[in-house]
């Protein structure tokens, strides 16, 4: 039953998402570009690719980033830099911005071979001793994520904005995920399984 409530939830939040124009997003983007790129790749690794990214997940993310302003921290997601872009989107904006990355192409990226036998056991199967859940269960095997569920896209991510999220999620200074399932997965990480597990998921294709 909780698992059919988590579905339905999940369902009826992305259902709730106003219809995003890209066209409209291309022009509303001239201020992202400082930080995401022209093309959304990022202009250095800690920011992430936004391009070819689930446009409900984006939308959810800058409606959290508001959300944590608003709530004074307590709730959404807290950056300093994001939640201040955030603040004067309307939900429009914000559904314009996400069909518009949505739209784009991500750039390649590749893993070092030093951190594949690493990342690719706990990607694929997790660590059932320690109680780490494989992350091919929601973000299948190509690190494409579900549009449906809200899982976003992690293939060919900048590994350090990864690894930045995975060390965050660790420390509980991000918690705005569903259930707490990164939090859950990413206490249980070593620093070095957290590089590794980073490098190999912006290589995998």
């Amino acid at each position: 039953m909780k698992k059919l409530a988590l579905i339905l939830s999940l369902l009826a939040s992305c259902s709730a998402w106003a219809q995003g124009d890209a066209e409209a997003g291309k022009a509303k983007a001239a201020t992202c570009a400082a930080c995401h790129g022209a093309d959304g790749n990022g202009i250095m690794t800690q920011y992430p690719k936004l391009s070819g990214q689930h446009p409900g997940y984006l939308e959810k993310q800058l409606k959290e980033f508001k959300l944590g302003v608003t709530s004074g921290g307590k709730q959404g997601r807290n950056d300093p830099v994001m939640s201040a872009m955030a603040m004067p989107l309307s939900e429009q904006d914000m559904a314009d911005l996400a069909a518009y990355y949505a739209s784009l192409p991500i750039s390649d990226n590749t893993t070092p071979e030093s951190s594949i036998e690493v990342g690719q056991q706990l990607y694929r199967y997790g660590d059932a001793e320690r109680g780490i859940a494989a992350c091919t269960a929601c973000h299948g095997p190509r690190g494409n994520g579900t549009s449906l569920s809200g899982f976003p896209k992690i293939s060919g991510q900048n590994a350090e904005y990864v690894k930045l999220q995975l060390e965050k999620f660790r420390a509980g200074q991000r918690h705005n995920d569903m259930n707490a399932m990164m939090r859950s997965v990413a206490a249980k990480l070593t620093d070095g399984e957290i590089t590794a597990l980073s490098q190999y998921v912006g290589g995998l294709h």
